[in-house]
């Protein structure tokens, strides 16, 4: 067989144009990216289907910046494919290194490719979402099928395809007296199957056949989390990290064939988990890239689960998980549209920013430094430019101060003139300026003060 993965190249020594385009995104050696892949702590998603198109390669992994993904996808109840676009369009604007379609309604296909053929950046799917829109009932799923439509959205161009090959017969009563039970979509329906057949989980079974597909095409394995937490009061138990074992022995599995992998991580941990979930997963998978759904850190905020998740986000980041995928304010509620889908990604943004700066990422805080002095200046237009939003920025200011005398005004209309700290101080050092230059030309200075004895 002809095998194709970044991870075959680099473990040949071979440096492709992919490691090159990454390498300079990254601001690092292309020696390094290959090494990286090669051990498999970095991947490159990256189809060859997609890549021969409009696909701009980057990388997750230890060496590389925190990287975001943002989900969109239709639901059987609302939106089509030019929402969707627009989603898109939202979330690679916006900045997200890459996108999932996760899709469950109808006409996947043709938004699936609609989404490939216009986005310069990696695409990724649950292939069980659209294997099941294809039965009458879920029990009614073979391991073919699912297989099947694997190979099928490989052949149409994703970068990279979620897959539940972890989670085992025998973890799911492990599950059952959860507060939250089994909340990963594809989890749950591969527990029902096997409760209705009493057999094992089919995408185990066939992990070799899952493999072969990944080498054809290049597609990397995002090996799912189906048993991961959805509230803190089930964190950290013994049904996910029984799933972690797994994920594990799978990760070798696919390094012996040259097949990229990542590992989700955990969507609810309270903020004292988070450190030691990153530990067991890099120890457990050696080291494999890490991407997490948020974490939550607390259960208590819908309608703004983007800021609860974005908290977990940033110390994930910080402990060393690889890619964030978003939480819109929209989770547990329903499906989130365009714009809930840019405050999403600007949350992420800052996340993996303040994971990079705290784990002293080389020049991760120039750009705070220089958004600090243009601040200081009071020079607005370039405090929206260097903003990670600049419109939002730009418009919460003009609300109050829309005209353009006020781009250069040394105050804000949180302080006003007289009350504007920042330009106090400006002012003290005016005058501590003009005092300096009164010495240099011999002008009196007032009498220093004598210590009262």
């Amino acid at each position: 067989m002809n095998v194709v993965t970044q991870m075959h190249f680099a473990r040949s020594g071979h440096i492709t144009n992919a490691m090159r385009r990454v390498a300079e995104r990254e601001a690092l050696p292309p020696e390094v990216i290959r090494d990286e892949v090669a051990a498999g702590r970095l991947v490159i998603p990256a189809n060859v289907g997609h890549l021969a198109k409009r696909l701009d390669p980057m990388a997750i992994g230890q060496v590389a910046k925190v990287k975001i993904n943002a989900n969109i996808g239709n639901s059987a109840v609302t939106s089509d494919i030019e929402a969707e676009l627009e989603k898109l369009h939202h979330a690679v604007h916006y900045g997200a290194d890459t996108v999932m379609d996760l899709s469950t309604g109808g006409n996947i296909d043709a938004i699936r490719q609609a989404i490939i053929d216009l986005s310069p950046v990696p695409i990724g799917t649950v292939p069980i979402y659209q294997a099941v829109q294809q039965v009458a009932k879920v029990e009614e799923l073979t391991a073919d099928d699912l297989l099947d439509m694997i190979e099928h959205q490989a052949r149409q161009g994703v970068d990279y395809v979620t897959v539940h090959c972890g989670i085992l017969r025998e973890h799911v009563p492990l599950a059952l007296g959860r507060v939250t039970g089994i909340v990963s979509r594809g989890g749950s329906l591969l527990a029902y199957w096997m409760s209705a057949h009493q057999q094992q989980n089919p995408l185990y079974v066939h992990y070799d056949r899952i493999l072969e597909i990944a080498r054809t095409y290049d597609v990397t394995l995002s090996l799912g989390d189906g048993l991961r937490p959805g509230s803190l009061a089930d964190a950290t138990d013994k049904a996910q990290l029984a799933e972690l074992q797994v994920l594990g022995e799978l990760t070798e599995r696919a390094w012996a064939e040259d097949v990229q992998v990542m590992i989700e991580g955990p969507g609810h941990i309270p903020m004292h988990q988070i450190e030691v979930n990153v530990r067991l997963q890099k120890e457990i998978c050696h080291d494999a890239p890490f991407y997490t759904l948020g974490p939550l850190v607390t259960d208590v905020a819908p309608g703004y689960d983007h800021i609860t998740s974005a908290i977990g986000a940033a110390m994930i980041g910080w402990y060393g998980a690889d890619m964030l995928c978003y939480v819109t304010r929209k989770e547990h509620l329903g499906l989130p549209n365009a714009e809930e889908v840019r405050e999403g990604v600007i949350a992420y943004r800052i996340a993996a920013h303040a994971a990079d700066i705290a784990r002293r990422r080389p020049a991760s805080r120039d750009r705070d430094d220089a958004l600090s002095h243009a601040r200081y200046a009071f020079d607005w237009n370039e405090q929206f430019r260097l903003a990670l939003d600049p419109d939002r920025a730009r418009e919460l200011h003009d609300e109050s101060l829309p005209a353009e005398y006020f781009k250069s005004a040394e105050f804000c209309a949180m302080c006003g003139p007289k009350f504007c700290s920042m330009h106090i101080t400006r002012e003290i050092e005016r005058q501590y300026g003009e005092m300096g230059k009164g010495k240099e030309q011999g002008v009196a200075q007032p009498t220093e003060a004598v210590p009262a004895d």
